[in-house]
């Protein structure tokens, strides 16, 4: 399996697996508007068009530099599958993320301070055989997992990815959709075997 440290190694056409939990393991998602705000910070830096606001800011705009390439959003951490095109962009996206989203809870439930129990984690993966198996983990993160709002098994399952998630690398390992779903429901049946966990856990 892939390391379970922050990462060393930030190097162009590579895999990461990106996880961060709440401090003291606490939610840092109180709400499915939380959820989906969180989600829309990913869109914005990954949309095939940079996005702006109101006062005509531009947003920092990743797309082609980083891809998204499946997600589940749990209520006290996350999980992010990433394929880096260009060297230092994860860190660039994930700065951009979090400290918006930091910045969005604090102001939303009248706090202070950091959200997160650390820096996110960032496990290379180094090898593309371990792809799938690192999807299907995700994928797998929820108890009830197969028709879950916040993971993007429901966008591959309905076949309406949005456009700033792309998991044609996912995807193209399997001869369809269905596959890839049946590849999942047959682990699911022997939860014990699940071995891949957060690291602070």
């Amino acid at each position: 399996m892939p390391s379970r440290n922050i990462i060393r190694l930030d190097a162009d056409e590579q895999y990461y697996h990106v996880y961060a939990r709440g401090i003291d393991k606490a939610d840092i998602f109180l709400t499915e508007q939380n959820k989906h705000y969180f989600l829309y910070l990913l869109s914005r830096h990954l949309s095939v068009r940079p996005v702006h606001n109101k006062q005509g800011y531009t947003y920092p705009h990743y797309r082609g530099d980083i891809e998204l390439l499946s997600y589940c959003l749990m209520d006290n951490h996350f999980h992010l599958l990433l394929y880096q095109n260009k060297a230092g962009s994860m860190a660039k996206l994930m700065q951009s993320v979090l400290a918006a989203y930091t910045a969005y809870f604090n102001r939303q439930n009248k706090r202070s301070g950091p959200l997160l129990s650390s820096r996110y984690k960032a496990s290379l993966i180094n090898k593309e055989s371990y792809l799938s198996h690192i999807s299907r983990y995700i994928h797998l993160n929820r108890r009830s997992w197969k028709y879950y709002k916040f993971s993007s098994l429901i966008h591959i399952r309905n076949q309406s990815e949005p456009e700033w998630l792309q998991t044609a690398k996912i995807l193209e390992e399997f001869d369809s959709r269905q596959e890839y779903i049946q590849f999942l429901e047959e682990y699911a049946k022997q939860p014990q075997e699940l071995d891949y966990t957060l690291a602070d856990d």
